[in-house]
């Protein structure tokens, strides 16, 4: 038999095989030491809810998950928390995300951006503030100017605390980077009227990320698609988008939705009618009413 077989394959090979069959014996009859390891999908899950719920501890997972069909002992949650580096609950900080997503309708942010517009001086740089609301993602533009001084912003937040309206009533927090131009005097200013600056991380885009998402569309839908003359025709592309934006168009943040319709864009039988802004620049499609 093995004559036979050695015209096929060498030693070598009948060895190889050998301890092949002898290294599979012992992995699967005891060479593992302690429990086995928890299946994948439930190690992601006890990550998932600890990354979710940074209040709950390794019990409190454990009875959710029991729940959810899966018998977990305490002490193999704590250990899968331990070998992902997550602290016990009580040590564990709440994530930046977190924190926005929980407090949302009471959270806004404002930022700038620049337009180059030309004027009888030539190009010029103008600078606009707005401010978007984290629970409602619609947006407010606050001011325009060349020159953004200390008088400026002062006049821009008591425009802001004077009147409070809309979702400004129930604001609580006012996320802003740390460009200069947010100074002691308009902190101070948004404090007096119960609003709590909060100055964003350096070089941290993503701590702004709603605001810098709507900086770009704004500048890839209308702005970068127009030449703007004079300061009126940049103030009137400020208005028209802004209202495009909060009404009119599709947002994937809130699930594909308009922010705030009219009620006679919603619905309708008849024929499908377009809505233009800027010369088309800016389209809306509804039915009519018949």
């Amino acid at each position: 038999m093995l004559e036979r077989t050695a015209t096929i394959v060498t030693p070598d090979t009948l060895l190889r095989w050998h301890k092949k069959f002898i290294a599979a014996k012992w992995t699967t009859t005891g060479s593992r030491v302690g429990r086995p390891r928890k299946p994948v999908d439930v190690r992601a899950l006890v990550l998932r809810m600890a990354h979710d719920n940074p209040t709950w501890g390794a019990l409190r997972i454990a009875g959710m998950l029991r729940e959810l069909g899966h018998a977990i002992a305490r002490s193999t949650v704590r250990q899968i928390l331990k070998d992902a580096g997550i602290p016990p609950a009580p040590e564990r900080q709440t994530s930046w995300r977190q924190f926005l997503k929980t407090q949302a309708s009471a959270i806004a942010a404002i930022d700038f951006f620049t337009t180059e517009v030309w004027t009888w001086n030539g190009l010029q740089t103008f600078y606009t503030l707005f401010a978007i609301h984290h629970g409602s993602r619609k947006v407010e533009v606050l001011g325009t100017t060349t020159n953004p001084d200390g008088a400026y912003m002062r006049q821009l937040a008591r425009n802001v605390t004077g009147v409070a309206s809309g979702w400004w009533r129930d604001l609580k927090f006012l996320l802003m980077d740390r460009d200069t131009k947010f100074d002691e005097d308009f902190r101070g200013m948004l404090k007096g009227a119960g609003i709590k600056p909060i100055l964003l991380p350096r070089r941290a885009p993503n701590a702004n990320a709603i605001a810098e998402r709507f900086v770009r569309s704004i500048k890839r839908e209308c702005l970068g698609r127009v030449i703007l003359i004079g300061e009126e025709s940049l103030l009137r592309a400020l208005r028209e988008y802004v209202e495009h934006y909060n009404r009119e168009r599709h947002h994937q943040g809130v699930g594909n939705r308009l922010l705030d319709p009219r009620p006679a864009d919603v619905g309708g039988e008849g024929p499908v009618r377009r809505r233009g802004r800027l010369g088309g620049l800016l389209n809306f499609y509804r039915r009519s009413a018949g």
